[in-house]
C-alpha cells in the first residue's frame, strides 16, 4: 500500500500556478482568456459577479478545438474544474451578451495543476507534500477572503444605496408635508377672512 501512494505521489507531482483579476464586462460584450495545456493537465476557474445588473453572468470553457467543456448559464458564482483531454489552447469565456443595460464586475481566480509524467520518479520528500497540501490550503483560503471581500463591497453598496433612497425619500415627505400645511393655513385663512362690500 504504501509502495502504491509513493508510486502516485511520484506520478502526479505538481506545481501551483495561481492568478488572480478583476474584469468589467459591458453590456452586450464578452470577455475571453486562455491558457496552454497539456494532456492531463488541470485547471480550476473560480468567479464571483461583484456588481452590475442581477449579479449574474454566462460562463463556458472550451477545449482547443472549439467544442464546450463546461457551460455555466446565469451563475452569480462558481467554480469548474476540467482535466485537459488533449494538449492546446483552451479559452474560457465571461458573456454578459444577455444584458443590454448594465455593465457586470467579475472577479475571478484562475488554479492550475501541471502534469508530471513517469519520467519524475525521484522520491517526493515528507516535507515538501505537505509544503504542498499547505500551499493548496493557503490557495484555498485566499479565494474564500476574495469572494468575502466582494460580498462585503456588494452588501455596502446595497446598504448605502437603500440608506440614500431612505433620506431623500425623508426629504420629499418633509416638503410634501411643510406644502400642505402651507396651503391649509392660507386656505384656512382665506375662509375666515371678512370680506367687505362696497
Amino acid at each position: 500500500m504504501a509502495r502504491l501512494l509513493l508510486w502516485l505521489s511520484s506520478l502526479f507531482l505538481f506545481f501551483q500556478l495561481v492568478s488572480s483579476h478583476l474584469i468589467e464586462i459591458p453590456a452586450s460584450k464578452k470577455e475571453c482568456f486562455f491558457e496552454d495545456l497539456h494532456e492531463h493537465d488541470q485547471m480550476t476557474v473560480t468567479y464571483q459577479v461583484g456588481g452590475g445588473g442581477h449579479l449574474d453572468i454566462d460562463f463556458w470553457i472550451s477545449d482547443p478545438e472549439g467544442g464546450a467543456i463546461r457551460k455555466n448559464i446565469r451563475y452569480s458564482t462558481g467554480t469548474v474544474s476540467i482535466t485537459a483531454t488533449k494538449d492546446g489552447r483552451h479559452e474560457y469565456c465571461f458573456s454578459n451578451q444577455m444584458s443590454t443595460i448594465a455593465d457586470k464586475i467579475v472577479s475571478f481566480n484562475v488554479h492550475g495543476v501541471i502534469y508530471v509524467g513517469d519520467e519524475a520518479t525521484e522520491v517526493v520528500a515528507p516535507i515538501e507534500r505537505e509544503i504542498r497540501t499547505l500551499a493548496h490550503g493557503l490557495t484555498s483560503v485566499k479565494d474564500e477572503q476574495e469572494y468575502i471581500v466582494i460580498r462585503e463591497r456588494t452588501h455596502r453598496n446595497t446598504a448605502e444605496s437603500t440608506n440614500a433612497r431612505v433620506k431623500w425619500w425623508s426629504i420629499s415627505q418633509t416638503v410634501v408635508l411643510f406644502s400642505v400645511v402651507a396651503w391649509q393655513v392660507y386656505y384656512l385663512k382665506s375662509f375666515f377672512e371678512v370680506k367687505r362690500v362696497i
